[in-house]
C-alpha cells in the first residue's frame, strides 16, 4: 500500500486529465463547449494510456504525459544549447563566433567586432599572425594558383577557397543550385562529392570538380564498377575542370555507406546512374585497383579519358606508411597526380558512426604537413599541387594552411554557413529546417535559390578580401607567400614555437639523399618500409622501429 501511495505522484497528472475529462464531459450536458475542453483533456488522457500500456519506453510507463516533455526537450537541444547557453568561441562544432563570421560575409553585413578579443590568448593550442611593420596593400584580391602537371592538357586557374564535396542527396536540390550558382558568380570551383553530377550542378553552370568515388556513380556499369565510356562522355563537359579521386574524408575515412532504397529519389537515380528501388552502396573500397602503383595507373587513364584535365586525389591520411607507398609508386611509374586534397579528422558529413567522427583519422594540420614534406622529401612537390579541407571558415584559417603546405582550401560547411544552415545537427533526419540537408520538397523550398547564390559569391568575395588584409599586414603581396615563420602556435599555457619549429619545412629531396639527417631517422624508417606495390606492411610491428643509422 505505502509503495502504491509513493507511485501516486508519479501518475497524477495521468489521473487528474482522466478526472478533468469526465467532469468537462458532464458539465457539457448543459453546455456544448465544453466538449472542447473535454476533447482536449481527453485526448492527453488517451496518450497517458498508451504510455503506461507501451514497453519501449520506461520513462513513459513511469511518468505518463509529461515523460513526452523529455523527449521535446531532447529534440530542441541542440537550438536551445546555441541559443541559450554556448558562449561565442565553443566550438560544437562550429563556434557562434566563426558562424556569425560568415552569417556577416554572405550578407555583406559588417564584419568587425569591438571592444577586443574574446579568445584567451594564454591558452595551449592558440596561434597568431606575426606582422610586419612595413605592410603592404593589395588591391587585386582574386587569388588564384595553376593546377596542372607536365601531363596534364587542360590546366585549371582555381581560387584560393572552393567549395569542398558534398553530394546531390545529402543536399537538397535547391542547395545545390544556390552554391553551384554562386560558384558561378564568383569564378571559382564546386566540388560535386561522390554523388556525381546533377541537372541542378548543370543548371548552376559554374565550375566543378567531378569526384570519382569507390561508387563511381555517374561513371559506373551496372554491376557497379568503372565504366571508361561513361567516364569519357561525362568528363567532356566543359563545365568540369579537374577529377578528384575521393580515396577516403576526414569525417569517416575508410568506411563504406549505403543510401536505401526508399530515399533514392528518379533525381538521385539519374545523377548516379542507378537504378530505382534497390538500396545504393558505396564499398569503402575502390574496386578499380588495390596497390599504390595501380592507383597511379587509375590516375593516368582519368587524364587521358578526360583528355589531360588535371586529376587527383583525396584522403585523410592514416597509416603515413601507405602515403608514402603512394609516393613511392609515382617516383616507380612516373606518373604524379596534378593535385591532392588532404582532408582532417575534423572535416563534416551527413551521416558517420560517432567513433569514426571522433577518433579515426589525421586532423589537417597534421595531415598536411606530412603530405607537403613527403613530397618535398621525394622531390615531387614542385609537380603536386596541394589542398586542405577541415573547419576552413576564415581568412585566417586559410592562410594557416597556406603556411604549412596548402596551394589552396576547399570548405563545405563554411559555405552552407553561407546558404543559410544554422547548425542544427539534423542533417541525417531529412529534416533540416532550412532545406539545405534534405530530399523533403516542401522543406527545400524554403530556400530562395537566387538570394542564397549571392550570399554564396559574396561570402567566398569578402573571405579573398580580408585574406588580402592579412598578407598586406604580414608584408606580402600574395598569400601564397606565407611560410610557416609567419605563425606562431602556443604548444603549452606558458610557451609558444615559432612556426618553423612546429611545422617546419623538410630539405627538399632528403627522402632520396645517401646522406641521412639522423633527426630524421624516424621519416627513414617509414620509407624504408613503403613498397610501391603493395599497401600492406611488410611486417607487422610489435615494438619500437628499427631505424635507419645515419651513418
Amino acid at each position: 500500500m505505502i509503495n502504491k501511495l509513493n507511485a501516486l505522484p508519479r501518475y497524477a497528472i495521468f489521473i487528474s486529465l482522466g478526472i478533468v475529462t469526465v467532469l468537462f464531459l458532464i458539465a457539457a450536458t448543459g453546455e456544448i463547449w465544453w466538449l472542447v475542453p473535454a476533447a482536449i483533456s481527453g485526448a492527453l488522457f488517451g496518450l497517458g494510456v498508451h504510455d503506461v500500456t507501451q514497453r519501449r519506453h520506461s520513462i513513459l510507463r513511469n511518468y505518463p504525459v509529461v515523460g513526452h516533455i523529455r523527449f521535446v526537450l531532447e529534440n530542441f537541444r541542440p537550438e536551445i544549447r546555441q541559443y541559450l547557453i554556448e558562449s561565442d568561441h565553443d566550438e560544437i562544432p562550429f563556434s557562434r563566433q566563426a558562424r556569425a563570421l560568415v552569417y556577416q560575409r554572405a550578407k555583406g553585413d559588417e564584419d568587425k567586432r569591438p571592444f577586443g578579443t574574446i579568445e584567451n590568448v594564454y591558452t595551449s593550442g592558440y596561434a597568431w599572425l606575426t606582422h610586419s611593420a612595413v605592410p603592404t596593400h593589395i588591391t587585386d584580391t582574386d587569388f588564384r594558383i595553376t593546377v596542372g602537371g607536365p601531363d596534364c592538357r587542360q590546366p585549371y586557374r582555381s581560387s584560393l577557397l572552393n567549395i569542398s564535396a558534398m553530394s546531390f542527396g545529402s543536399l537538397s536540390a535547391n542547395a545545390i543550385l544556390a552554391l553551384n550558382s554562386g560558384a558561378k558568380k564568383g569564378g571559382f570551383a564546386h566540388d560535386t562529392g561522390e554523388g556525381s553530377i546533377s541537372r541542378y550542378h548543370r543548371a548552376g553552370g559554374g565550375d566543378l570538380i567531378f569526384q570519382v568515388a569507390s561508387g563511381y556513380f555517374g561513371c559506373r556499369n551496372d554491376d557497379g564498377t568503372f565504366s571508361p565510356e561513361r567516364f569519357r562522355a561525362l568528363a567532356a563537359d566543359p563545365q568540369i575542370k579537374m577529377i578528384e579521386i575521393k580515396l577516403s574524408q576526414g569525417a569517416k575515412p575508410g568506411h563504406g555507406g549505403m543510401l536505401p532504397a526508399a530515399k533514392i529519389t528518379p533525381e538521385i537515380a539519374e545523377a548516379r546512374g542507378i537504378p530505382m528501388g534497390i538500396d545504393c552502396i558505396s564499398p569503402a573500397a575502390h574496386s578499380t585497383f588495390s596497390t599504390p602503383t595501380g592507383l597511379m595507373e587509375f590516375v593516368s587513364q582519368l587524364r587521358e579519358l578526360s583528355d589531360g584535365k588535371p586529376v587527383g586525389f583525396k584522403l585523410c591520411i592514416g597509416h603515413r606508411r601507405e602515403f608514402m607507398s603512394m609516393v613511392k609508386a609515382m617516383l616507380k611509374s612516373g606518373i604524379a597526380p596534378d593535385f591532392i586534397v588532404v582532408d582532417g579528422a575534423e572535416g563534416g558529413t551527413g551521416a558517420a558512426p560517432v567513433e569514426f567522427t571522433n577518433r579515426v583519422g589525421m586532423p589537417m594540420l597534421e595531415g598536411l604537413t606530412f603530405v607537403h614534406n613527403t613530397l618535398r622529401g621525394a622531390g615531387l612537390r614542385d609537380r603536386v599541387k596541394i589542398g586542405a579541407a577541415g573547419k576552413v571558415v576564415s581568412a585566417f584559417d586559410i592562410a594557416r594552411a597556406i603556411a604549412l603546405g596548402a596551394d589552396w582550401c576547399n570548405a563545405a560547411r563554411g559555405f552552407m554557413f553561407a546558404i543559410g544552415c544554422i547548425q542544427a545537427q539534423s542533417c541525417h533526419t531529412n529534416r533540416c529546417p532550412v532545406g539545405i540537408a534534405t530530399q523533403d520538397p516542401n522543406r527545400q523550398k524554403a530556400l530562395d535559390t537566387g538570394d542564397k547564390s549571392d550570399r554564396v559569391a559574396r561570402f567566398h568575395s569578402n573571405t579573398m578580401r580580408a585574406l588580402g588584409e592579412i598578407a598586406g599586414a604580414a608584408g606580402l603581396s600574395n598569400p601564397s607567400d606565407f611560410m610557416p615563420y609567419h605563425f606562431m602556435f602556443r604548444q603549452t599555457d606558458h610557451e609558444f614555437l615559432d612556426g618553423n619549429e612546429a611545422y617546419p619545412y623538410l630539405p627538399e629531396g632528403f627522402l632520396l639523399s645517401e646522406d641521412a639527417i639522423p633527426e630524421l631517422a624516424d621519416w627513414y624508417s617509414r620509407w624504408d618500409r613503403a613498397n610501391p606495390d603493395s599497401f600492406a606492411p611488410p611486417e607487422i610491428p610489435h615494438g619500437p622501429f628499427q631505424v635507419r643509422s645515419a651513418a
